[in-house]
């Protein structure tokens, strides 16, 4: 029964960062589609909120707030990559096909990881990560009736690596409050860096009205903070490979989502290509029971 409970509780909290994880594509959508706020304020606002309540959460379980600024740097940079390319991709891409790219990116570079780190590369991985990238290309490659940003596309694969890595890091957590409060407090460091080179280059690009400032302080405040918290929480229970299959289900979710609430369209390359990414990470992560 012990065993029992504790799955359950585990796939109550996997189902809610992956609730979170698509969220947070849909709230960056909302906010850069009004064009009312550019995409580094969103990121700033976002960093900013989910570190500010990480600390909170920190200082109420510990009566005390102790970062080093000495060490940690690379998830805290890895973080900031993916937000900001995550923010700038939106500026000219759906939500649904952001989404699918964003995760078959982190799932093929979580694999790949994996595999460079302690798995060996069997031919059934081969298989998978050769169907998946054959589905992101067939949604990348250009159509009559379908277009697609490669600059914007680039980024999302950006931000998918950097995602990856930063999970991948999030594995060694000891601590999970610790550490991500710790990676976002590095995170801010990145986003004050790139504020002053933002500020000196395009002083006058900046812009934020009270809807785009809500929408990006829920995606950081909630989304985002509790999301990467409870991720952190349970990345060490998983295996790499394990953690990068539960996130198949993001782009769905993200897509529903942005179905109900952007009135995106569900076209037949979006259904062909997340179909096919999904068959090809699965045939990859796919081990036959020991009998």
């Amino acid at each position: 029964m012990k065993i029992l409970s504790f799955d359950l509780k585990l796939i109550g909290l996997i189902f809610i960062v992956l609730l979170f994880f698509a969220s947070n594509s849909i709230l960056a959508r909302m906010a850069i589609f009004t064009q009312n706020i550019d995409a580094f304020s969103f990121t700033f606002v976002r960093i900013i909120s989910a570190m500010f309540v990480l600390l909170v959460i920190y200082f109420y379980k510990n009566k005390n707030i102790k970062i080093s600024l000495k060490t940690n740097y690379l998830s805290g940079f890895m973080f900031f990559l993916y937000a900001i390319c995550f923010s700038y991709s939106y500026i000219n891409m759906p939500a649904g096909i952001g989404t699918l790219i964003l995760f078959a990116v982190v799932q093929l570079s979580m694999i790949i990881l994996a595999l460079f780190l302690s798995e060996k590369l069997t031919l059934n991985k081969i298989l998978g990560i050769t169907i998946a990238f054959v589905g992101l290309i067939y949604l990348l490659y250009p159509k009559a009736d379908f277009t697609i940003s490669y600059f914007h596309t680039f980024l999302m694969l950006l931000s998918g690596i950097a995602w990856a890595i930063f999970s991948v890091l999030g594995k060694k957590s000891n601590n999970a409050i610790l550490n991500a409060s710790d990676s976002f407090v590095k995170a801010f460091i990145f986003s004050i860096l790139f504020a002053i080179f933002y500020l000196f280059f395009f002083e006058n690009s900046l812009k934020i009205d009270f809807y785009t400032s809500i929408l990006a302080t829920i995606s950081g405040s909630i989304t985002t903070a509790f999301g990467v918290f409870i991720w952190y929480s349970i990345l060490p229970k998983m295996q790499i490979m394990t953690a990068s299959i539960v996130q198949l289900i993001v782009p769905i979710i993200a897509i529903v989502l942005s179905i109900i609430f952007l009135n995106e369209t569900f076209t037949f390359e979006l259904f062909i290509s997340t179909i096919v990414i999904l068959l090809g990470i699965f045939i990859a992560l796919y081990k036959k029971r020991k009998t």
